[in-house]
């Protein structure tokens, strides 16, 4: 029998794994949910080990599928910003706070002062879910936990920490380590100012290694299995996809729009951001918190599944009776919202019908995709990957609403995959990328949706001047 490839994504609802042969054909899958703990407005944190959890029980799930069957390594991805406080052995010692938390705007502010240089060598936009601000705001107002840590970890750097503990746990690589507003992006390295920001030690910054360098060894029910450092979630899908040029959208709880191939440099909260990859490169990419998120917060309030949700959206008319769906629900990043932006419905009639609300939804989601693609560069069909990607009729709508071919890639993780991949490179094995044939949608010229979209655009808040 040959051997297989694993490869976990810790992502913000939960936890997907697969199962690579050789040829790069998923042999296996498994997925183990959980929530997100919001214990006041504005939080987002989860135990991390929930995640140990969910891993075991996805685990479970493959083992039987893969008798007989050598396990070669194991990558691991995760959703990015996150902040983990561990102990020298791996433990966490408080919860982690995740991307969607807002809790630190106010923190914010510190990297705002920052002298001129020292800001713009950041090269992001400064967002209050970003690992610097948020150990800024632990450090004014839960200092015991900060105090106390050994280092400070991002999500797949926990879940690896806890998987092979006879290995230092604190240890990321670069492609997260680019995402906590604490790296300087031009001298690709820890930011001296950012972390007196933050308020932290700089001996709490885990060490930079490798993204394929294997770290240890996990004793799982599947054998003693290598483990890779991991890297973070967008760069593991563009890695998956095999995407180099033009433009990919990743569409989860969040949604992403990739472009591979930029070149960093100095720049002042700009509205894009430029993160490190998996291979030593970069790449560009527009955020939105609010993707799947929002889909799954209409479905509760619609008492639909989200099967009925699109399945009501494909069978209403574009333009959704004039409604207009503004998916911000948790507030934006700056560059398609703001943070204080917010979500709902507008242009409602006494005739407006649940399902011109889904459609409009739907609709809301996408259009805000398409602005968010409208600040990067790219031409060319564009791949699109992530659960939320997997409705037909959603896949229409992206279409038509960049005018461009969208090639759907049916993948269930692309960052698992990407993980898979990462372990491959890590253990001396050679996978190729996604293999499977892509659904290619061509767009349509629909005047209702150009329409929906102005109106949709007249919607939006106007940015406050800075």
């Amino acid at each position: 029998m040959t051997d297989v490839l694993l490869g976990a994504d810790v992502g913000t609802s939960g936890l997907k794994l697969v199962a690579l042969g050789a040829s790069g054909a998923v042999l296996a899958e498994g997925e183990a949910g959980y929530g997100v703990d919001r214990p006041r407005p504005g939080w987002a944190q989860t135990d991390p080990e929930v995640w140990q959890a969910a891993f075991d029980d996805a685990v479970a799930q493959v083992t039987p599928a893969l008798a007989g069957r050598r396990v070669a390594g194991l990558g691991l991805s995760g959703q990015m910003h996150g902040t983990v406080l561990v102990d020298a052995a791996g433990s966490p010692l408080a919860p982690a706070v995740l991307w969607p938390d807002s809790r630190a705007a106010t923190e914010v502010e510190r990297w705002r002062a920052l002298p001129d240089g020292d800001r713009a060598a950041l090269a992001n936009p400064l967002v209050p879910g970003m690992t610097g601000p948020v150990l800024a705001w632990l450090a004014a107002h839960d200092p015991d936990p900060v105090r106390r840590a050994a280092a400070v970890l991002l999500p797949k750097d926990a879940l690896r920490a806890r998987l092979v503990p006879d290995a230092d746990p604190r240890v990321t690589d670069r492609s997260d380590a680019s995402a906590t507003l604490l790296w300087d992006v031009v001298a690709d390295t820890w930011s001296p100012a950012a972390t007196a920001a933050a308020g932290v030690d700089p001996a709490q910054l885990p060490t930079v290694r490798p993204s394929a360098e294997v770290v240890g060894t996990a004793a799982l029910p599947l054998g003693d299995v290598p483990v890779v450092v991991g890297g973070a979630d967008t760069p593991l899908a563009l890695l998956a996809a095999g995407t180099t040029t033009g433009r990919q959208v990743n569409l989860g709880t969040g949604a992403q729009v990739l472009r591979p191939g930029w070149t960093p440099a100095p720049a002042d909260d700009p509205p894009v951001h430029g993160y490190a990859d998996v291979a030593g490169g970069w790449y560009a990419m527009a955020a939105l918190q609010n993707g799947g998120l929002a889909w799954s917060w209409v479905c509760g309030v619609l008492g639909m599944t989200p099967a009925e949700l699109f399945d009501a959206a494909a069978g209403t008319p574009p333009g959704a009776g004039g409604v207009v769906f503004r998916p911000f629900l948790t507030g934006e990043r700056g560059g398609v919202a703001g943070p204080d932006d917010r979500g709902g419905w507008t242009g409602l009639s006494a005739g407006t019908t649940r399902a011109e609300l889904a459609r409009a939804a739907v609709e809301g989601v996408v259009f805000a995709v398409g602005a968010a693609a409208e600040l990067l560069e790219g031409s060319g069909p564009v791949v699109l990957t992530g659960g939320g990607g997997r409705p037909v009729v959603v896949q229409q709508l992206l279409a038509d609403v960049l005018a461009t071919p969208v090639r759907f890639l049916p993948i269930r993780s692309a960052s698992a995959v990407g993980a898979a991949l990462l372990a491959a490179r890590g253990t001396g094995a050679e996978v190729p990328a996604w293999q499977e044939p892509a659904r290619l949608v061509e767009p349509r010229s629909a005047s209702e949706l150009r329409a929906a979209r102005d109106r949709w655009d007249a919607e939006r808040a106007p940015r406050p001047p800075r």
